[in-house]
């Protein structure tokens, strides 16, 4: 079986709005949607859990039945942190999924999932127990120097380098394991820290799949407005 974990347990601060940027409207139907959207309409993905943010669990079921999203089976609460709201929602599975399904985690601010994309996050996953979505860098990244942060003389060679977000999916054994392992020691759970940078953490080696440009994560209001203008596009059909 494969699982969804939607994480949409953030307040959004940053986007400087009176609700959660998830629950914000566009075109009539808010960027949580959107995201479920994709992934209730992937054949591949056989159950969804969101982890919401407390006091609009109700709001997120009265939006399941709205628009059919039959395969929202379990709706829980976030915690302080990202780290903390996906923790929550992989211990919440132990009793309700078994050792080898895939569970994939997703930001419930990434609205545009491709279908070619978590397809492949999908397999990699079955065949490696676990896939990372990634990107290459198509710029040069400079490093600054440590006496004059106005000048730079390093590079990074930019094919040694990947863009990593999500979806990204593990074996549920895996996971789970990690996840306590992390807990317990402290470690890969602080700051910026993500499923991924954890499980590097922790000595696990990660592999890529496909990812796209179109992933945005929606954390200010021009990315609201790049969102906006993805769904109004009309791609060119001649372009191969």
């Amino acid at each position: 079986m494969n699982v969804a974990i939607i994480i949409a347990g953030g307040s959004g601060s940053r986007m400087g709005q009176d609700i959660p940027k998830q629950f914000i409207n566009v075109f009539d139907k808010p960027v949580l949607i959107y995201t479920l959207e994709g992934f209730q309409n992937h054949p591949e993905i056989d159950a969804i859990e969101v982890v919401c943010i407390d006091g609009w669990h109700d709001v997120v079921k009265a939006y399941a039945k709205q628009f059919n999203l039959y395969k929202i089976k379990w709706i829980i609460s976030g915690g302080d942190t990202g780290q903390e709201s996906i923790r929550n929602g992989v211990f919440y599975l132990e009793d309700k999924i078994s050792k080898d399904d895939i569970v994939v985690i997703h930001d419930g601010i990434r609205p545009l999932v491709d279908d070619t994309v978590l397809t492949d996050v999908l397999g990699v996953a079955s065949q490696y127990g676990n896939a990372v979505t990634s990107m290459p860098y198509n710029e040069q990244i400079f490093v600054v120097n440590s006496d004059d942060e106005k000048t730079t003389t390093q590079y990074i060679p930019r094919e040694t380098l990947r863009r990593v977000s999500t979806p990204q999916a593990y074996r549920f054994d895996l996971l789970d394991q990690k996840y306590h392992e992390a807990f317990e020691k402290r470690i890969g759970i602080y700051g910026s820290a993500y499923t991924n940078t954890m499980m590097v953490d922790l000595g696990v080696t990660l592999h890529f799949a496909a990812g796209s440009d179109k992933n945005i994560k929606l954390t200010t209001k021009d990315d609201l407005e790049m969102f906006k203008a993805y769904l109004k596009a009309d791609p060119d059909t001649w372009l191969k």
